[in-house]
């Protein structure tokens, strides 16, 4: 494995909620089921450390009870932190409410994640090899989008930035995202995200507008579809949609987290693109048949789900051209 995951992004407590359908407004509903979790950038540095990559935080956890929870957890996947916790406020959480579709639907709140600053940020130093993840819910609190926006830029050149603009993407100052998505080296967003960047269109055209009008620097774009897979085009022109895989799904809440960090892992020990895409999409097909959002699988669950597969498809089954809609 080369180099470490240096994640610098938010992680909350996650208190999720099981019901059959959404309440409507003015009525109650009684969930069938409750658990909480580590959330948020948490379910993408899972995914990394499941599959053989060495992750650590740069991001700020609270120092009250959710932010213990987190450190147990993240003590648990071998995800070291390396700030220190916020002297003032606990870490935020999320209420997920998943339907019985497998569908969901949240309402978060912010702590101590949505504070950084780059004196905060000062013992995050990044190594030759490694690779830098950032995410859209850091850009989109106002008191934190500036830091780490300036913190990007002073990355050195040949360090890989991830980027993933998330469903907040409308609340990121228009400005700082296209200072990020600028020195960008891979994108991975849904086609709604990529829609709001470069506008609607079939997702070969929308991924190569990314690539020439937002992320001049890209190696390449990825465009996530949940079950229906993910289209990947290269910054030499070259693209592909690799197809998805068929599970019955029970929780999708962290499956384009889990899709994120299967990626970077694979690119990172050397997988060609294509092929880290269709290992992405296996790791997110798997993790959508369990609870929870931090439910990534391991790398020797992966490959053992992928051979199966394989097999079932006489040894073919690569990729399959979709349409897609950004």
């Amino acid at each position: 494995m080369s180099g470490r995951l240096v994640h610098i992004g938010s992680a909350v407590v996650d208190y999720v909620y099981r019901i059959d359908a959404l309440p409507a407004p003015g009525t109650e509903k009684t969930a069938s089921s409750y658990a909480h979790f580590a959330g948020g950038g948490f379910n993408m540095m899972v995914a990394a450390a499941r599959t053989g990559m060495t992750v650590v935080f740069g991001g700020q956890l609270g120092s009250g009870p959710n932010g213990d929870f987190l450190r147990a957890a993240f003590a648990t996947e071998a995800i070291e932190t390396l700030t220190p916790p916020s002297p003032v406020m606990d870490s935020g959480n999320c209420v997920a409410m998943i339907s019985s579709n497998a569908e969901r639907t949240f309402v978060s709140w912010p702590g101590a994640e949505s504070l950084l600053s780059l004196d905060m940020m000062a013992p995050v130093v990044v190594a030759p090899g490694d690779w830098v993840f950032a995410s859209g819910y850091t850009l989109s609190y106002p008191k934190s989008r500036d830091a780490l926006t300036d913190w990007i830029k002073a990355l050195p050149a040949e360090t890989p930035l991830v980027f993933d603009p998330t469903p907040v993407i409308m609340d990121i100052p228009r400005p700082i995202l296209s200072r990020v998505l600028a020195r960008t080296t891979w994108l991975s967003c849904n086609t709604a995200e990529a829609a709001e960047i470069a506008g609607p269109g079939e997702v070969a055209a929308v991924a190569a507008l990314l690539l020439e009008a937002h992320c001049p620097k890209a190696d390449g774009v990825v465009i996530r579809a949940g079950a229906i897979g993910c289209h990947v085009r290269l910054a030499d022109g070259t693209a592909q949609t690799i197809a998805g895989f068929k599970v019955e799904a029970i929780d999708t809440n962290g499956a384009g987290d889990t899709h994120i960090g299967a990626f970077v892992s694979a690119l990172a020990r050397g997988v060609q693109p294509f092929e880290a895409a269709r290992y992405a999409n296996a790791a997110a097909a798997l993790s959508v048949t369990r609870h929870g959002g931090s439910s990534a699988p391991t790398d020797q669950e992966i490959q053992i789900f992928l051979n199966h597969d394989a097999a079932a498809h006489g040894g073919t089954r690569r990729h399959m051209p979709r349409s897609l809609k950004a």
